[in-house]
């Protein structure tokens, strides 16, 4: 007899375990070097911009997360917002999402190629975003246990840099290290504060937000643990200790030097400590720049992939994608993602680099976009208090002002009207679809849920 196909069960997961899979998934470049665009922006209220968007992001994890706990889908939030609002949503949310991290993960990798150039000059781009394309796709196909290894890995290394950081930060405050003494710049009147006003702490609130870019990936995992109630334990924890380690990294960055001594194109941690002149601080921030675009560039390839699976399973994307190669992984998703993650580079590599930049700004808010279907959702499928509405409020009134800010900067505005252009399309896509829906209408599928990486064993 022949044995029956049987879904291999991943390893549950205990919460410090998932929290510790969020660090790895949320800490990337964007809060290494977008924090020193967010920085020349507000100047030291920065910090605020930090504590907003953690207090914004928590208020989006903690609906998410009781939906997981309430009902477990292994389509997460894009599943929520089906049920919540019909087919449109979860169909529109899906591909927003699966569209935005292509774009952002074809930014990454030109990112990792530049840091890599820093070492090896002479090794054109696209060499080096092949290699870490191909180590990202190994990682994914190597299941469960390969990517919780890894990630943990990166997770354990990036937050020690950023500990690293403060360590030597507050040990550079006291005198231990030669060099020119700190400047005193810490602010003592809302001028000081607010160099640029309320109008340059808007726009930074966006970079506040892409530093905890993630809980989609969070909710994803999410899944995978042995206790679903304690889904919102792990994110208040994660959210808490990133949230902690940013504000005290960046207060401390700007402690040592005035804030218009960062520059865009460096990481704030490296300008303020170069004045010590610590041997290899340069190479090591380097380093920690390739680990962690490598860490959330893999988590986002996995969320991705997980998603286009869910579409073809519900029928909002093409069949073939939900289909698993002699019963082993997802390779025609996985095949789609790597076309998309080709295309990407190729723009990032060939499109001026002003108009690529719009591109990704556009693909970051439209996972904020995303944010208030899971708002929306979490008010729909569930009887609420009157103080998780007032929650939901703030949550809401958080992410709009981060998207709004944008509007408020040279750079990010431009990325304000593509992000509306792309969800334009989208929504012209999604109206053509609800005609075809009409005449097909769809059959319930089985909710039963299955594997987050779809890899089967006979």
């Amino acid at each position: 007899m022949k044995s029956q196909s049987k879904e291999v069960k991943e390893k549950p997961l205990m919460w410090w375990q998932l929290s510790l899979l969020g660090i790895a998934c949320t800490i990337g470049t964007g809060f290494f070097l977008g924090s020193s665009i967010a920085i020349n922006m507000a100047g030291p209220s920065v910090v605020f911009s930090f504590a907003l968007a953690a207090i914004g992001t928590y208020f989006v994890y903690e609906a998410l997360a009781k939906m997981t706990t309430a009902d477990p889908q292994k389509g997460s939030f894009r599943t929520y917002a089906k049920k919540a609002y019909g087919r449109w949503a979860g169909f529109s949310s899906g591909w927003v999402y699966w569209l935005s991290e292509m774009l952002i993960t074809g930014s990454q990798l030109t990112a990792l190629s530049i840091f890599s150039q820093f070492w090896f000059p002479n090794i054109p781009l696209w060499i080096f975003a092949t290699g870490y394309s191909v180590l990202a796709i190994v990682v994914i196909v190597s299941g469960p246990k390969g990517f919780d290894r890894v990630e943990n890995l990166l997770a354990v290394l990036k937050a020690s840099a950023i500990v690293m950081f403060i360590i030597i930060a507050m040990l550079a405050l006291f005198g231990v290290f030669e060099g020119d003494a700190p400047e005193n710049t810490v602010p003592r009147t809302f001028a000081t504060l607010f160099p640029n006003g309320v109008t340059g702490l808007l726009p930074s609130l966006i970079f506040g937000f892409y530093g905890f870019a993630g809980i989609e990936i969070i909710g994803l995992l999410a899944m995978r643990l042995k206790e679903k109630s304690e889904a919102l334990k792990a994110g208040k924890v994660m959210l808490i200790t990133l949230g902690i380690i940013y504000m005290a990294s960046i207060g401390l960055a700007l402690t040592l030097v005035s804030w218009d001594t960062f520059t865009t194109d460096e990481s704030p941690f490296v300008t303020a400590l170069t004045i010590y002149n610590i041997p290899y601080i340069s190479h090591i921030f380097n380093g920690v720049f390739i680990i962690a675009g490598f860490s959330t560039m893999v988590a986002s390839l996995f969320a991705v992939i997980r998603v286009l699976v869910t579409l073809a399973e519900d029928k909002d994307a093409p069949a073939i994608f939900g289909k698993k190669v002699k019963n082993k992984y997802a390779i025609p998703a996985l095949g789609l993602t790597i076309v998309g993650l080709i295309v990407s580079i190729v723009l990032s590599l060939l499109m001026p680099g002003n108009i690529y930049e719009y591109f990704t700004t556009a693909a970051g808010l439209m996972l904020l976009y995303n944010w208030f279907f899971i708002i929306g959702s979490y008010g729909r499928l569930h009887e609420l208090s009157t103080f998780d509405n007032v929650k939901r409020l703030l949550g809401s009134m958080l992410v709009l002002a981060a998207i709004v800010g944008t509007l408020f900067h040279e750079t990010s505005r431009p990325g304000f009207f593509v992000s509306i252009g792309f969800i334009v399309v989208i929504g012209l896509v999604t109206l053509l679809m609800r005609q075809y829906w009409k005449k097909h209408p769809q059959k319930p599928v089985d909710p039963t849920p299955k594997s987050a990486f779809t890899k089967i064993k006979s």
